[in-house]
């Protein structure tokens, strides 16, 4: 991990949040996407005033609206099991349309669709504007367990080697004229998934019993003065604290 590591995910511009150090971008994620999900689903208000929250962060940190709605998509499958719940739900029903609709799998689906949003927009807004090196250097400054955060390195580095092997290994088996397409042609392909997995776990051996030999002790390296001060601390509050506002103003509204 001594060099930077790009992830598509990422947006290499200069901001504000950009600057922010890793570890308070994420505690500031994680405390205002349990604000939403802890959100009653009938408080309509305060899903808009997450929203107009989002937007501000959006602003702040420079990323173009449509990079952020094309990635967003990841959501989909999910959105399509929202849209399947009125039509499933049971309980009290409401025409609409020729259509009969369950009230509670209305709600339900509002509940899966706004707090599923919100949640993906804030994890792709951490994303993009924090390299997935710094990622897993805030994450080791919040003391995630060791295994985890050694993992996360180990499959960050590699995992391009790992597709090349596998990319090249499929040039090999086309080459000798064999492209399994079909069900019962599945054993090649299986075969070929075990070799990689022997081929990785020996590769992930051999390089952590190197780094051991050089010292490495589960942490990642420090680099001095990086870590987060009082004041962004303070300013990676504003989120989360005004999450929980609008959630505390809806909910006694």
């Amino acid at each position: 991990m001594g060099a930077g590591h790009a992830h598509p995910l990422h947006l290499d511009h200069d901001s504000r949040l950009h600057r922010l150090p890793a570890e308070v971008k994420i505690v500031a994620t994680l405390l205002f996407t349990i604000v939403v999900v802890i959100t009653p689903r009938e408080k309509f208000i305060a899903f808009a005033g997450y929203a107009l929250l989002l937007v501000g962060v959006v602003v702040l940190a420079k990323v173009p609206p449509l990079w952020l709605a094309k990635r967003a998509t990841i959501e989909l499958p999910f959105v399509l099991l929202a849209i399947a719940l009125p039509f499933a739900g049971h309980g009290e029903r409401v025409d609409w349309l020729g259509m009969s609709l369950s009230i509670d799998g209305l709600h339900g689906a509002w509940n899966i669709f706004a707090k599923g949003t919100l949640g993906v927009l804030a994890s792709l807004l951490l994303a993009a504007t924090t390299t997935a090196r710094d990622l897993l250097l805030g994450l080791d400054r919040l003391r995630c367990p060791q295994v985890f955060t050694q993992i996360a390195t180990f499959m960050l580095r590699y995992l391009d080697i790992l597709a090349d092997d596998a990319r090249r290994m499929r040039v090999a088996r086309l080459s000798r004229g064999y492209d399994p397409r079909f069900l019962w042609q599945v054993k090649a392909f299986a075969v070929g998934v075990g070799a990689l997995f022997i081929r990785s776990y020996e590769r992930g051996e051999r390089v952590y019993l190197a780094m051991v030999a050089r010292g490495y002790s589960g942490r990642l390296p420090r680099p001095e003065g990086a870590g987060a001060t009082t004041a962004d601390w303070v300013r990676s509050a504003t989120l989360p604290i005004a999450a929980g506002a609008i959630a505390l103003v809806a909910v006694l509204a």
